[in-house]
């Protein structure tokens, strides 16, 4: 592993926001022919079996039985895969998908508090700070939702969003204490777990589900390959080549994206308080994340 991130890691951290970025967006459009289970069971299933298929590609082999690790595996899987994609999809059914690409920019200030409690990084002021001034965006995006509670689906959608990104959150404090496993084969067998997990629930309340149209048939597909599959080698690549602190750079560029694809793309109307929220948030990560931050900006 190298220190000084490359052109193509720059590259690389570039995609990786746009890809993530985006997938609101597709979602919005696999919306348009499916419900949210469907997607979520459907996005959940062709990422297992593309990175599945990459293990086999690339010589990587199933993890020997290990209680602890299969139970990490499991629960990895339900708080990165199967809870969230179906929150999200729920939640967009009713919410701009610029909402939940900002709503996503709250994962690394809730891994904070939750990694002072549950794991080895205490929280200094200076992050305290950070988290602060990052939540207190996050109530700007959703109080007027807050006050509506009761009141239609939209509030309750916002709030699935956030739920979401709290779902994110203490799937990274668990993958943090996972015991040792290949990236690449972790992600894909917490794909398997999600969907093991939603492919019944969709039978379920959804039924089988057939080909609707073009536009929101291929955007499941993309949905499986490409935010899976395509995003986590980039993943493994940049960590391996410039570490994770510089994979952190992806966090700041998620929610500008999904801004900019839902205004241009999908026509959505922006209200000045995604603007406040995004600077508010945005800057409270830059805050709790000062040191790293300025030291991978000099090492660039």
């Amino acid at each position: 592993m190298t220190d000084n991130p490359t052109s193509r890691d720059w590259a690389g951290v570039i995609a990786l926001g746009l890809i993530w970025g985006g997938t609101f967006m597709v979602v919005a459009i696999a919306l348009e022919g499916y419900g949210p289970v469907t997607v979520a069971a459907a996005r959940t299933t062709l990422g297992a079996a593309a990175l599945l298929a990459l293990m086999w590609g690339t010589g990587r082999s199933m993890p020997v039985w290990d209680a602890a690790l299969w139970k990490s595996i499991t629960v990895i899987g339900i708080l990165s895969t199967a809870l969230p994609f179906v929150m999200l999809s729920w939640g967009q059914q009713y919410v701009p998908s610029a909402f939940a690409g900002l709503s996503m920019a709250a994962i690394p200030l809730m891994v904070l508090p939750l990694a002072h409690f549950f794991s080895d990084e205490p929280l200094n002021m200076r992050k305290f700070v950070g988290v602060s001034l990052g939540f207190c965006g996050a109530l700007v995006l959703i109080g007027p939702g807050l006050a509506k509670l009761g009141q239609g689906s939209e509030p309750l959608a916002q709030l699935a969003c956030i739920g979401a990104a709290f779902c994110y959150s203490l799937a990274s404090i668990f993958t943090r204490r996972c015991p040792p496993i290949d990236p690449v084969t972790l992600a894909a067998l917490t794909l398997v777990v999600g969907s093991v997990i939603l492919v019944p629930i969709m039978l379920a309340t959804e039924g089988v589900p057939a080909w609707q149209d073009t536009r929101s048939g291929l955007a499941i597909i993309v949905l499986g390959l490409v935010p899976t599959a395509l995003a986590t080698l980039l993943r493994v690549s940049i960590i391996r080549s410039a570490g994770s602190v510089f994979m952190t750079l992806v966090n700041y560029q998620v929610p500008v994206w999904s801004m900019v694809f839902g205004a241009w793309i999908l026509s959505e109307a922006l209200p000045l308080r995604f603007f406040i929220a995004l600077a508010m948030i945005l800057t409270g990560l830059a805050v709790s994340q000062w040191f790293s931050l300025k030291r991978t900006l000099r090492r660039a």
